[in-house]
């Protein structure tokens, strides 16, 4: 199966995005741990859907003129993980919770660890709302992409909504 590709500039770092010709697969940052290996199955291909609208939202989301992402999304993981990941667009922009109240929502108090765990492995960054996911204290914590650029999200949000 063909793996289309294309680069972004963000203001976090030059991001990558994937899709499988029709919905977004991946949006990750270069340094990105768990990401997928790279290989002949890859494609360089700007023009790929959903490429151009996912390029105009995450713009706009970096200016601050969107709060909402709207793309078609194929989010491949187990069931438990497709559940974290549909939970996390369910955090409203700007806002945090911990794994802890995560693992309340969907019913699992004891499941906060798992949680974390699909959290981590989520393929599609920012558009699926991993950052927003901290600890119990509120402290930030283990971010694919850094904990610098977790940060720089959640401040990024905290004053777009001001």
């Amino acid at each position: 199966m063909t793996v289309y590709y294309t680069f972004v500039e963000s203001p976090i770092q030059q991001l990558m995005l994937t899709s499988d010709g029709e919905s977004l697969t991946g949006l990750r940052m270069i340094e990105h741990r768990h990401a997928p290996t790279m290989n002949e199955d890859w494609k360089l291909d700007d023009s790929v859907i959903p490429f151009a609208e996912a390029k105009r939202q995450l713009a706009a989301y970096f200016n601050g003129e969107l709060s909402e992402f709207h793309l078609p999304l194929n989010l491949q993981g187990t069931d438990f993980q497709r559940l974290i990941w549909r939970e996390l667009q369910k955090i409203p922009f700007g806002e945090t919770m911990s794994y802890g109240q995560m693992a309340q929502r969907i019913g699992n108090p004891n499941a906060s660890r798992a949680v974390g765990a699909a959290n981590g492995r989520n393929p599609i960054s920012i558009i699926v709302p991993c950052h927003r996911l901290i600890g119990s204290t509120g402290k930030l914590t283990d971010y694919g992409g850094g904990l610098e650029r977790k940060e720089w999200l959640l401040t990024h949000e905290k004053r777009a909504c001001l």
